[in-house]
């Protein structure tokens, strides 16, 4: 279980998850660098702490991300997880108990409905009546 982490797969990780391509990472170490030399140092196992740190600032990711990031790990953790949200899940449906009776929230609604269009059409009688002494007058 003591596996090495291997520095150049994860700096491969992390800047394909961010969108770079091996050109634009060559370009940002400067001069010396080019998509090949990305590329074999994406192969490396282990990689210099300085030029992890350099990857770092370009791809906004600290150096310790590229020296314990474990894809295993976090296979596992995800996995995990998501096994116990759907267990919770089942077990709260299964054991869901309506605290109300939804057709007496259905006929309740429906009161509160014609109760506000008995009041709107008072208010609306009352308006014309103001109206037509304004008229009047």
């Amino acid at each position: 279980m003591n596996e090495k982490i291997h520095h150049g797969r994860n700096i491969k990780r992390f800047r394909e998850m961010m969108g770079i391509k091996q050109e634009a990472l060559a370009h940002e170490l400067g001069a010396d660098w080019s998509q090949k030399k990305i590329s074999l140092l994406e192969q490396k196992e282990e990689v210099e702490e300085e030029l992890l740190r350099q990857v770092g600032e370009i791809l906004r990711i600290p150096v310790e991300a590229f020296q314990n990031f474990d894809e295993e790990q976090a296979i596992n953790i995800i996995s995990n997880t998501f096994q116990d949200f759907k267990d919770n899940a089942i077990a709260s449906a299964m054991n869901y108990q309506c605290s109300f009776n939804p057709l007496d929230k259905i006929v309740q609604l429906y009161d509160e409905k014609i109760a506000l269009y008995e009041r709107m059409l008072k208010e609306k009688d009352e308006m014309m009546g103001r109206l037509e002494k304004l008229l009047n007058k």
